[in-house]
């Protein structure tokens, strides 16, 4: 039996996501057999490039909104978000599972992905960052076990996952807050290639906290489109608790990035024309300063259509971090060097069909299980 009989599948956006995952695919298949110079302009200089900016870094952030509802659900017993909290799982989950299929195709040996399980480098934090994803996916996968559980009629599994979920709950919770900073910890080991702008011996907390708004408005975003689209019946008061927690986590962002760029860099560093100063400036304007102006005037946190939108700039600011971080804080130090990237078009397109994959799976889950049931 159908758990929402109202969403129809196919519609002619499921066709065109049907088709990027298919061509994503197809390229992604071209990239295992002859490897990423044939699939990719990365190079030495750009190592860690559009994937891992986008697909990997971008994609947990994403995911942070998971831990974040559940926590204020099983943890604190916020019972106005129980009613999104499989959701905001669901989208975690598949944000995770996301971030696993671009690091396969990502790194140069693919099926070594499983090496860090048998082969513990303790002194290494990109091996933390592994356990990590490898951890708390397994932690995610508990947590949306429940819809499974009930989809297929399995009670007596269902009482024990129940029993067990909060124990989960706060092993996640402490694992992603360690995983969103450990993966700004990573970029610690590049000092002298990376602008002051970023980088910094705080640069984990930076990671961390973006990750936490970004978290909130992804979550408000998803919610509000399954709302329209889905049929998922949300009181507007979650926007606007979701909102004013945004704010407050922004605020606490922009302190953090102003004493980041007044003590470390220097007020000068972002206004001298370079690639990295412009960037920047445009980072903060859009991730930071532009929505906390918009949230600070009261009405229009209580306004639906300017909270979605905000969302939005939410979301692209801390995508353009990472991808700042990841790409454009190098460029002086890549250009000294020789070194220039541009993304090709199979990175983009195996990008677009690991972003339908996951559009495709949740749509998937509100048809067939009980995702809005709770």
């Amino acid at each position: 039996m159908e758990s929402n009989p109202h969403i129809k599948m196919w519609t002619p956006a499921t066709i065109v996501m049907v088709v990027l995952i298919i061509l994503g695919g197809a390229v992604a298949g071209y990239r295992m057999l002859f490897g990423l110079g044939a699939a990719t302009n990365m190079n030495d200089g750009y190592p860690w490039a559009f994937w891992l900016g986008l697909d990997v870094l971008g994609g947990v952030a994403m995911a942070a909104g998971g831990f974040i509802i559940a926590c204020a659900v099983y943890l604190f017993n916020w019972k106005k978000y129980h009613v999104i909290v499989r959701p905001a799982i669901l989208t975690a989950f598949l944000g995770y599972l996301m971030a696993v299929a671009a690091i396969f195709l990502d790194i140069g040996h693919p099926f070594r992905l499983p090496h860090p399980m048998i082969m513990w480098q303790w002194h290494s934090v990109m091996w933390v960052v592994a356990m990590h994803v490898i951890f708390y996916t397994t932690t995610l996968a508990l947590e949306f076990s429940p819809m499974l559980l009930e989809r297929l009629g399995w009670h007596k599994t269902l009482k024990i996952v129940n029993k067990v979920m909060v124990g989960a709950v706060i092993f996640g919770v402490m694992l992603s807050t360690l995983h969103q900073s450990s993966l700004g910890a990573v970029f610690l080991i590049a000092p002298a290639k990376m602008s002051p702008l970023w980088w910094s011996t705080v640069m984990p907390y930076h990671f961390l906290v973006s990750a936490v708004a970004m978290g909130l408005s992804m979550v408000s975003f998803e919610t509000m489109l399954s709302k329209k689209f889905l049929h998922h019946e949300v009181d507007d008061e979650i926007f606007f608790g979701l909102a004013r927690g945004c704010l407050i986590v922004l605020s606490f962002y922009l302190v953090v990035k102003l004493y980041q760029w007044f003590v470390h860099a220097g007020i000068g560093a972002a206004f001298n024309g370079t690639i990295e100063a412009n960037m920047f400036l445009l980072e903060m304007l859009i991730g930071v300063i532009l929505p906390i102006a918009i949230l600070s005037i009261k009405k229009n946190r209580t306004n639906v259509n300017t909270i979605f939108r905000v969302n939005i700039i939410v979301i692209a600011g801390v995508m353009l971090n990472r991808m700042n971080v990841c790409l454009f804080s190098m460029e002086q130090y890549n250009m000294w060097k020789g070194f220039s990237y541009t993304p090709s078009w199979m990175e983009f397109m195996v990008s677009l069909g690991i972003i339908s994959l996951g559009v495709l799976l949740y749509k998937m889950s509100a048809k067939y299980l009980p995702l809005f049931s709770h």
